[in-house]
């Protein structure tokens, strides 16, 4: 595989569970990072999140860089710097963005590139490597029908995939096919597992069904259903916003427009990380809907330390009036919990718009569960990653249509004799 990458700028390598990935992915960037003639070479090494990054790849980066000539290590950067070329190795997590922006990079391997956000690489890192003619490697199990497998297979005709463009290398490498795993420990953890789990983990199979997925069922109606497809704007009907704010993460809008009929239609869906209220003040002014009203968590309200103001009062500054979200439960487990069933009540009335929507399906399709090994089991609350941020905005769109009508009667927009179900 090494030999390949060489003559390579992308590659992409999809493998069974420890063939060792990371291994080989550590060494080809410390390679590079070493052989560099280049000023000043910057190469990174990205997971998941950050603590995933330390965890799954910082003692390789320092166990295979050891022999290194005038190799220091700066741990609470998690950075190596080589002092022969001026170089650096660092780690980095996706689901801090904001940290890979503005800076440039010679090389960088996306390490289970299906678990980070959809983004990642043509907004971030794909500039970053522009000006120095950078290289990537994107590594990985398959988790279900993500980015890394649009990655490989295309999606459309500008993008017909890694697998079959000519510029870039994509190798497979099944447990069957590898040998690395002894025979009669693959029959063993075919008894343990799943046929799903196995073809998944093993057999590097992209059918499988994202482990502790919890929209699986529903998004899997929708499509057979045909209700994620084209749904264009109705100028009749005003457009709702629904919103996840984060803190420093990525925040997250849900467009969507209710008919009498009940149809619930997501006609489109925007996401960014490290941006203000001006930004997002911006985005709806350009889009040439007709708004009704949006939709904020409880939240919004909490004055800051700092300012002593609200982001709710913050937001109003540039014309963003937001309405607070009804609760459900007092209780946080509870209020997701109450949430998430809120959202699988709402689906079967739901229509997504393939096209505009499709990040914030990916978040859904991605929204799951953890499992917890010891205790044979999934966690009770959701996994707070990229997929949450879409996740949570959805279910707050949830929760407000399942409130009682006494509750929300004051809440609701008015509606116009012009408003029928098509």
């Amino acid at each position: 595989m090494h030999e390949a990458l060489d003559k390579y700028r992308f590659a992409v390598a999809v493998c069974h569970r420890r063939f060792g990935k990371t291994v080989a992915a550590v060494n080809q960037v410390l390679k590079a990072a070493i052989s560099s003639r280049r000023e000043r070479p910057r190469y990174a090494y990205i997971g998941p999140t950050y603590r995933q990054a330390k965890q799954n790849a910082w003692d390789y980066i320092l166990h295979y860089s050891s022999p290194i000539p005038g190799r220091s290590v700066n741990v609470s950067e998690l950075r190596v710097d080589f002092a022969h070329n001026g170089g650096q190795l660092r780690m980095y997590g996706a689901d801090n963005p904001d940290s890979l922006r503005g800076i440039y990079l010679d090389g960088v391997i996306l390490d289970e590139y299906g678990l980070m956000p959809p983004t990642l690489w043509g907004e971030v890192l794909r500039p970053a490597l522009s000006d120095r003619g950078g290289w990537a490697l994107f590594i990985g199990t398959p988790n279900g029908k993500n980015q890394f497998y649009t990655l490989i297979h295309g999606d459309n005709a500008s993008w017909p995939g890694a697998k079959s463009h000519p510029e870039w290398y994509f190798a497979e490498y099944k447990a069957s096919v590898t040998g690395y795993i002894l025979p009669e420990e693959l029959e063993n953890a075919k008894r343990q597992m799943t046929p799903d789990e196995y073809a998944q983990e093993f057999e590097c199979s992209f059918e499988a069904a994202i482990k502790g997925a919890i929209f699986t069922k529903e998004l899997e109606q929708a499509r057979t259903s045909g209700r994620i497809t084209s749904v264009p704007y109705d100028p009749a009907l005003p457009v709702d916003t629904d919103w996840d704010l984060g803190v420093g993460d990525a925040m997250a809008i849900w467009f969507s427009q209710s008919t009498r009929g009940g149809e619930i239609r997501l006609i489109d869906y925007h996401e960014a990380t490290g941006e203000g209220f001006p930004y997002y003040a911006d985005i709806l002014n350009k889009k040439p809907y007709r708004y009704g009203k949006h939709w904020a968590p409880h939240d919004i309200q909490v004055r800051e330390m700092s300012s002593g103001r609200s982001r709710l009062e913050v937001a109003q500054q540039y014309g963003i009036k937001f309405h607070v979200t009804p609760r459900l439960h007092q209780q946080v487990g509870g209020e997701v919990e109450e949430g998430i069933h809120a959202a699988r009540m709402l689906f079967s009335r739901c229509w997504f718009d393939a096209e505009k929507c499709k990040a914030g399906i990916e978040a859904l399709m991605h929204y799951r569960r953890d499992y917890n090994q010891r205790l044979n089991e999934f966690k009770a609350t959701p996994v707070h990653d990229w997929a949450s941020h879409g996740a949570d905005a959805f279910r707050g769109l949830a929760v407000r249509h399942r409130v009682p009508v006494e509750r929300r009667r004051e809440q609701a927009p008015a509606m116009p004799t012009s408003w029928m179900a098509s």
